[in-house]
C-alpha cells in the first residue's frame, strides 16, 4: 500500500475541500444542537456523590461487584479497584431522600457474601460544588491548552496557516463532546485528558503538513497553491497512515479490553484520531487556502543592506 504513496503524481485531496467543508459544517450543526439541547452527561467527578471503599477478604471482580448492584437497584454506580484487588472503591450519585449512611448500608448489604466477606472501611459524601469546580477548572484547561497552541502556531507559522490549525482543533473538540452528548457518554476527569490529548496529537498533524507546505512553497515557484498542498499532503500521508494505525491499535485494544472506567477515554481518543486526521487534511488546509494563503507570504522578508542603493566608488 505504501508503494503506492511514493507515486510522484499527488492525490487530488484539494478536490473534495468543499464537500469535506459542507460536511463538517453539518457535522458541528449537529453537535451543537445536541450539546445545547441535550448537554452533556456528567459524571461524578462533577455532580458530586457518595464515595465508598469497601475491603473484601478475597479478591474480587468488578463485573461481579457491578451485577450485584445492579441487582439491588442500585444502578449507575462506578466501580473501581483501589490499591489492591481486594479493595474496591464505589461511587454513587446522590437520592433523594437517602442520606449518606443509608446509600452506604444499602451497598454493603448488595456486595455481602457469605463465602467472601466485605467490610467498610471508608464513607463520605462529595458535595456538587467541588464537582462545579472540577468542571470549571476542566473547561479551563482546555481553554488555556488552545490559547497556548494558538501562541506557538502564530509564532511559527504565517498567520493564515494558524488560524487553519487552531480552527481544526476546534472542530476536533466540538465534534467529540458532540458525539459524546448525542450518545449521551458518560463525561468524567478521564474524557478532559482525553480531549486534551486529541488537541496535541491533531495539533502534531497539521504541523507536519504545514511544514512540508512551506517548503514546497519556497522550493517550487510555477506551481497553483492547490497542488502545494496536493504535493505536501501526498508526501506526508504515509507518515500520518503509519502513526494513525500504530495509535489506534492501542486505542482499539483499550476501547474493548479496558473495562469499563477507560472506555469514555478510549472512545474520545478514537474519535479524536480519526477526526483529527481528517481535520489536519481538509479543515486545515482547507480554511487556510480560503484566506488566500500564497508562495509570497512563505518567504522569509528581504532585508536591504546599508548603502545597497548607493552607486559604487569609481
Amino acid at each position: 500500500m505504501f508503494e503506492i504513496l511514493k507515486t510522484r503524481e499527488p492525490i487530488r485531496f484539494m478536490s473534495h475541500a468543499k464537500v469535506a467543508s459542507v460536511f463538517s459544517l453539518v457535522l458541528i450543526a449537529l453537535c451543537f444542537f445536541s450539546l445545547f439541547s441535550k448537554g452533556l452527561n456528567w459524571g461524578l467527578d462533577f455532580t458530586g456523590g457518595t464515595v465508598l471503599e469497601v475491603e473484601f477478604a478475597q479478591s474480587v471482580e468488578l463485573d461481579q461487584v457491578r451485577l450485584q448492584l445492579e441487582e439491588a437497584g442500585l444502578n449507575g454506580a462506578s466501580v473501581q479497584n483501589f490499591g489492591t484487588s481486594r479493595d474496591v472503591l464505589i461511587r454513587l450519585a446522590p437520592e433523594a431522600g437517602v442520606n449518606v449512611q443509608q446509600q452506604g448500608d444499602n451497598v454493603l448489604a448488595a456486595v455481602q457474601q457469605t463465602e467472601n466477606s466485605a467490610e467498610m472501611k471508608r464513607l463520605e459524601f462529595v458535595g456538587p460544588a467541588i464537582g462545579k469546580e472540577l468542571a470549571e477548572q476542566g473547561g479551563l484547561a482546555i481553554l488555556a491548552a488552545l490559547l497556548c497552541i494558538m501562541v506557538y502556531v502564530g509564532l511559527r507559522f504565517e498567520w493564515r496557516l494558524a488560524s487553519g490549525a487552531v480552527v481544526a482543533l476546534a472542530h476536533d473538540v466540538i465534534i467529540t463532546l458532540g458525539v459524546f452528548s448525542w450518545f449521551q457518554i458518560e463525561v468524567d476527569l478521564t474524557i478532559v485528558a482525553a480531549l486534551l490529548t486529541v488537541i496535541g496529537y491533531s495539533l502534531n498533524d497539521t504541523i507536519v503538513v504545514f511544514d512540508r507546505v512551506r517548503e514546497s512553497f519556497r522550493r517550487i515557484r510555477a506551481v497553483s497553491t492547490v497542488q502545494v498542498f496536493n504535493e505536501a499532503i501526498t508526501d506526508t500521508l504515509s507518515r500520518t497512515l503509519i502513526t494513525s494505525f500504530t495509535t489506534l491499535v492501542v486505542v482499539v485494544a483499550l476501547f474493548a479490553k479496558g473495562g469499563v472506567l477507560i472506555h469514555g477515554f478510549a472512545a474520545a481518543l478514537l474519535l479524536g484520531i480519526g477526526f483529527g486526521t481528517y481535520s489536519s487534511i481538509y479543515i486545515a488546509s482547507a480554511w487556510a487556502m480560503m484566506l488566500g494563503v500564497k508562495r509570497e507570504h512563505m518567504l522569509p522578508p528581504q532585508i536591504e543592506k546599508e548603502g545597497a542603493d548607493q552607486e559604487p566608488l569609481l
